[in-house]
């Protein structure tokens, strides 16, 4: 996490400078945000339609942030309830308009890619996407975000005001799944011989 952009995006927020605000969040967060989808779709067709979704949400979303977590980690909420409306109802739509939070968003799509590149990733991403997509989505947001617990918890809840005990108790699950995610990970790579036995 960069806490100087976060303070920097608080002050854009708490001016009302909305569309540099998402402008800004999307040059920071938004390649690990689009890593995120991709891996979570095992695939960019559909990651590149929710990600679409995900610039408008924040874009609207902006005049009523709350404050209650990180704009990354809210980020990954959005992201989240924007895959879940996805997967329920496939849209078709076409942007329309031009702005900077259009060419914010088509620089993120075009510029990431980097992690398919050699055999051994080839074959990792292969495991990986055999997962499913809620488990793929904890390896990512645990394993390659940094992401605590807690910021992992509000993104699967998909609401980034729960409570408390809302939080733990879905911390908890998280990390026993994790565990049994890893184990599974692990006799998988086992068995296509990335590991030695």
């Amino acid at each position: 996490m960069e806490p100087e952009t976060e303070v920097e995006l608080t002050t854009l927020i708490r001016a009302g400078a909305f569309e540099r605000a998402a402008t800004r969040a999307l040059e920071t967060y938004g390649a690990e945000l689009y890593g995120f989808l991709v891996n979570h779709f095992a695939g960019e067709s559909a990651a590149n339609e929710v990600f679409g979704q995900v610039g408008e949400d924040l874009w609207k979303g902006l005049p009523s942030f709350g404050f209650r977590c990180t704009v990354r980690t809210w980020l990954y909420v959005l992201a989240r309830n924007a895959s879940s409306r996805y997967r329920r109802s496939p849209w078709q739509r076409q942007r329309t308009s031009e702005s900077a939070l259009d060419h914010a968003i088509a620089k993120v799509r075009t510029g990431t890619a980097p992690w398919l590149q050699t055999e051994v990733k080839d074959r990792w991403r292969t495991l990986r996407e055999s997962l499913d997509p809620d488990d793929r989505s904890l390896l990512v947001l645990r394993v390659d975000r940094d992401l605590p617990w807690d910021d992992c918890a509000r993104i699967t809840l998909e609401d980034d005001a729960a409570d408390d005990a809302a939080i733990a108790r879905e911390a908890a699950r998280l990390r026993k799944r994790f565990q049994l995610v890893k184990d599974d990970l692990r006799e998988r790579a086992k068995a296509a011989g990335l590991l030695d036995r």
